[in-house]
């Protein structure tokens, strides 16, 4: 009996959990069963069954482990102080390093939603509108400081979201530009596009 399944329940829990990042990465979540996960592990289909109750609840504690408290580091920088400006780069900033800290469990988050559960798609569209209500609200602040060039600012929003939600897909940690380098680079696209300002905001 391997005591990383059978004797040690969190140790056992948390390394179906890493397999199934994996998995659902290289396979995406409806190309996974939980045969693969378990072939995996070199456990049994049942063995994974005594820790999850099907595929979904895998899938919902990879994301109770790291997409679902972004909303919440979000709304801390949100209510930081600093300028306008100055404040919504580090909350872009804050929001590209925990996709790079988590690329993979993001990734499934954005990218599986069609083949999810009322429940599921329920949890998922919940934590993405509470980002995109943080969004929405520094939008609108940098509006009321005439920095702000339309007058759409949730799809403003939408469309900034879907900036640095792409990048999911076709950043490489190890390509030739460092994430900083990239991330300056959407940063100051995405300003660019909203503001017409340089990253540096008032300059």
């Amino acid at each position: 009996m391997d005591a990383s399944i059978d004797g040690n329940g969190e140790g056992a829990r948390d390394q179906l959990i890493r397999v199934a990042i994996d998995l659902f990465a290289e396979n995406g979540y409806a190309g996974t069963s939980i045969r693969d996960i378990a072939k995996r592990t070199g456990k049994s289909v049942s063995n994974v069954y005594h820790y999850f109750q099907n595929k979904e609840d895998l899938w919902l504690a990879i994301i109770g482990k790291t997409v679902n408290e972004l909303p919440e580091k979000l709304r801390k920088v949100a209510l930081s102080e600093g300028e306008p400006v100055e404040r919504f780069v580090r909350l872009m900033k804050t929001h590209l390093a925990e996709g790079v800290n988590f690329q993979q469990e993001t990734k499934i988050f954005f990218i599986n939603e069609g083949s999810l559960s009322p429940q599921g798609r329920t949890s998922n569209r919940r934590i993405q509108k509470e980002i995109l209500d943080i969004y929405v609200g520094q939008l609108r602040l940098l509006q009321s400081h005439g920095l702000i060039r339309t007058k759409n600012v949730k799809i403003l929003a939408f469309n900034i979201l879907g900036v640095l939600n792409w990048h999911l897909r076709w950043f490489n940690n190890e390509g030739e530009l460092s994430a900083e380098d990239v991330h300056n680079e959407m940063i100051d696209f995405i300003l660019y596009g909203s503001c017409g300002l340089p990253r540096d905001g008032m300059k």
